[in-house]
């Protein structure tokens, strides 16, 4: 039987989700083996270019205009402000700079015109880039293409049942659709979710689901762990254990294989030994920089000190060109 799939049944997922927690790493780390550099993990630095003000209810966000957070409403950075933190990332090791606007969805205007010479920017640095700008249609994904964008980011969150829990301004639905627009405008995708919002395991199996049996599979999978911040609805949820965050990654990698999974947000909040057993699940993705957007991570000199400790070693940007990951 081929190791890639698309025709996953949620009860095959749920039995490996389910399983022995030291097996189920054993035959994730097997897996990752046959597809991937288990010493390779790729850098990634994600900036907010337009940050705050956002009109969504996204329950877990500090960005939206509706809760009462610290996070205040800006205006775009600066081109060279951006281009001068991509250079930086690229020094640093990352192969991959992200740029993050807190919009509902993008719109042809001036400020998409604005994006579109940031991706133009990076992208003279010879590095892959990704963008995450919201719900997107056909046209725009186009020009963001032939603008030099590599990858477009927008996130599941969690499975299509729970999702109405958290979010009310924007359908499951209408995010199947920009993955799709995506798609066909010839970016990859990278498309995952986030644990700890007060969902059961049959909704992170169903989020597994929907990406697993997607006609291709997401080219990267993030995997974050709920970061609560106060003044948003979910500020009271507990941190997210390491063997939930250990369950999804090892999960994803076997069913599937040939995407980069990403150990994303609340990677703040983890030992070095704690990611260790995240690599050793799969994960052979991190984001790397300060911060997440607005939330925390772990500085580049950790990050730094880690790798030399685990034996791993960054993904170079030269080779990013050759990569299928995101």
């Amino acid at each position: 039987m081929t190791d890639v799939r698309h025709d996953w049944t949620k009860e095959e997922i749920a039995q490996i989700y389910n399983g022995s927690l030291l097996d189920m790493i054993y035959q994730a780390a097997s897996m990752h083996r046959r597809h991937h550099d288990p010493q390779a993990v790729q850098q990634c630095t994600l900036l907010s270019v337009k940050t705050g003000g956002c009109s969504e209810d996204c329950s877990y966000c500090p960005q939206s205009a509706r809760y009462d957070t610290t996070v205040k409403a800006e205006k775009m950075l600066h081109p060279d402000t951006v281009y001068a933190a991509a250079k930086l990332a690229k020094e640093a090791g990352s192969s991959r700079f992200c740029m993050g606007a807190a919009w509902r969805e993008v719109r042809n205007n001036e400020q998409f015109q604005d994006v579109l010479e940031l991706v133009r920017r990076v992208k003279s640095l010879d590095m892959e880039v990704c963008v995450t700008l919201g719900m997107l249609g056909l046209d725009e994904a186009v020009a963001l293409k032939e603008a030099g964008v590599t990858a477009y980011n927008h996130n599941l969150d969690t499975g299509e049942n729970f999702y109405k829990e958290i979010i009310t301004t924007r359908t499951y639905q209408d995010r199947l659709q920009t993955l799709a627009n995506v798609r066909s405008a010839g970016i990859t995708v990278c498309c995952g979710g986030i644990i700890g919002m007060g969902e059961a395991d049959s909704d992170r199996i169903d989020l597994l689901h929907t990406l697993a049996t997607m006609p291709e599979h997401p080219e990267s999978v993030p995997v974050n762990a709920l970061v609560s911040v106060e003044g948003t609805p979910l500020a009271d949820r507990s941190q997210v254990k390491i063997w939930e965050m250990l369950r999804m990654i090892a999960t994803a990698r076997l069913i599937m294989p040939k995407s980069m999974v990403r150990l994303s947000a609340g990677r703040v909040n983890m030992s070095a030994s704690e990611q260790a057993l995240c690599f050793l699940a799969g994960a052979n993705s991190i984001f790397t920089g300060e911060k997440l957007l607005t939330t925390a991570n772990p500085e580049f000199d950790a990050d730094k000190e880690m790798f030399s400790i685990l034996g791993l070693k960054p993904l170079e940007p030269v080779k990013a060109k050759e990569a299928v990951c995101c």
